[in-house]
């Protein structure tokens, strides 16, 4: 029995201290930084940065790793004192509670070894989380809430539209407050039960990715194995998602599903972390075609940052990538979606959001448009669409 004890003891004492190094280890392998922080830009581009009144972006993925975002921390790429360093005013924290082994962005099956269950082991999450989709989307979600709740009123959970204008009016006074929004990449975190989007949705979830780089029990894939549209439930799903006011993503859908989402739906549609064909040809992005229609539906199009999306060098390519959007469709439907944290190696961490102020002065835009890229665009968009 004392042996058994000790051994229990050690067993213990060795996850514990997993718990408490390996996470941490595994992120800074996962998200690293190309060009760590401090950053300088130009006087000009400071200036027209400082000017800007509301800063926003579309997709991180910092709620995965079970770093305190309410510290500044010396991995990753987004946490609540970088957002304020940066003046950032809105951040989408996305969950991910699925992600297959060898991923990449050609094709992917459902059945692969699943990357996170090993991850909210060693994090030290409740059992109830390691093989329950919907139970690690919901943990997360009370993370993000737990996170804001320690700000004592410096932070505020945006589910509404009212939430929304309460953050833009306290922001006027006093911009060390942010606000946070949450998402869904990928709805195989329902686990095909209708019944779990109630849940997400009083969770506070108010956008959710159809797919990510699986199929499942929505539809296809843009890196899955059937590019189909649609299922039945998928098509279930996307009804109550407009009438609950949940706005649906088309990042990594299948283009059947991005049709099919675009003929049925009441809603305006996100795109919320992706890169276009014409600057990088690849099955992740979208074409001319899907841009429009997104535009004429009155969606709105968050750029992203690494390398897969936009090809290398990041930063030019950005720009271009806001650009061919701005040209091809007007500069209202375009936005910052950099999938920071998602495991993804990016130019800069968003203390680097100045860097994209003085690329999109030398490629010619104009203040207004720079304005509309790093913010307001979501802004009038979300007060426009939220609920």
């Amino acid at each position: 029995m004392k042996k058994l004890i000790l051994v229990l003891g050690a067993v213990g004492l060795l996850y514990f201290t997993a718990t408490l190094t390996v996470p941490s280890i595994i992120e800074s392998q996962r998200n690293p930084v190309k060009s760590p922080p401090p950053y300088t830009v130009s006087s000009e581009a400071k200036v027209i940065y400082d000017r800007l009144d509301f800063i926003a972006e579309l997709h991180c993925d910092a709620l995965l790793w079970g770093r305190d975002l309410t510290k500044k921390g010396s991995q990753g790429q987004v946490d609540f004192p970088r957002m304020r360093e940066a003046n950032v005013g809105l951040e989408m924290f996305t969950i991910v509670s699925k992600s297959p082994a060898g991923q990449n962005m050609k094709s992917n099956t459902a059945d692969a070894f699943d990357n996170i269950t090993p991850l909210t082991i060693v994090k030290g999450e409740s059992p109830a989380n390691w093989f329950s989709l919907i139970n690690r989307t919901l943990s997360q979600s009370e993370d993000l809430k737990d996170f804001i709740d320690k700000e004592n009123g410096k932070a505020i959970f945006i589910k509404s539209k009212g939430d929304l204008t309460k953050l833009i009016e306290a922001r006027k006074n006093d911009k060390s407050i942010i606000g946070a929004m949450l998402g869904v990449e990928g709805a195989h975190s329902l686990e095909g039960e209708i019944e779990n989007l109630d849940r997400v949705y009083d969770a506070g979830v108010r956008m959710i990715g159809l797919t990510h780089f699986f199929d499942n029990e929505l539809g296809g894939s843009a890196h899955g194995e059937s590019q189909a549209g649609l299922t039945n439930f998928g098509k279930e799903v996307v009804r109550k998602m407009n009438e609950l006011g949940i706005f649906v993503d088309l990042a990594h859908c299948s283009p059947a599903i991005v049709d099919d989402v675009l003929n049925m739906t009441s809603r305006p549609v996100m795109v919320s972390h992706t890169g276009v064909r014409a600057v990088l040809d690849s099955q992740r992005n979208l074409s001319d075609s899907q841009i429009q229609k997104i535009a004429e539906n009155g969606g709105i199009i968050g750029i992203a940052f690494f390398d897969e999306a936009v090809g290398v060098p990041e930063l030019p390519n950005i720009i271009a990538s806001i650009k061919h959007v701005r040209d091809l469709v007007g500069i209202e439907y375009v936005a910052l979606g950099s999938d920071y944290d998602g495991a993804v190696t990016v130019p800069f961490d968003i203390t680097g959001f100045p860097l994209l102020v003085e690329g999109m002065m030398a490629a010619g835009f104009n203040e207004n448009e720079i304005k509309a890229v790093m913010g307001e665009n979501i802004k009038n968009f979300m007060l426009k669409n939220l609920n």
